[in-house]
């Protein structure tokens, strides 16, 4: 499940929150997270944060992607 990050325009606090990618993007700081003088009457932006990236394997290699010299017919 993805982790989406936001920011409340109200009281300006961050929080992750994890939520399907089926799930509606939040509109209202949570009152347990948002400290304004009214919580959870704060709107909310999603922010844009880079995703993770996972590498397996051995990688590539600068000698996978040379072109061969030579290249005559045999």
């Amino acid at each position: 499940m993805p982790t989406y990050e936001y920011r409340c325009t109200t009281c300006g606090a961050t929080f992750e929150l994890q939520q399907s990618m089926k799930d509606n993007a939040l509109t209202v700081c949570p009152p347990e997270l948002c400290s304004g003088t009214s919580p959870g009457a704060g709107t909310v932006e999603r922010l844009i944060s880079g995703g993770g990236i996972i590498y397996k394997g051995d990688g590539f290699y600068y000698t996978d992607y040379v072109k061969k010299s030579g290249g005559g017919e045999e």
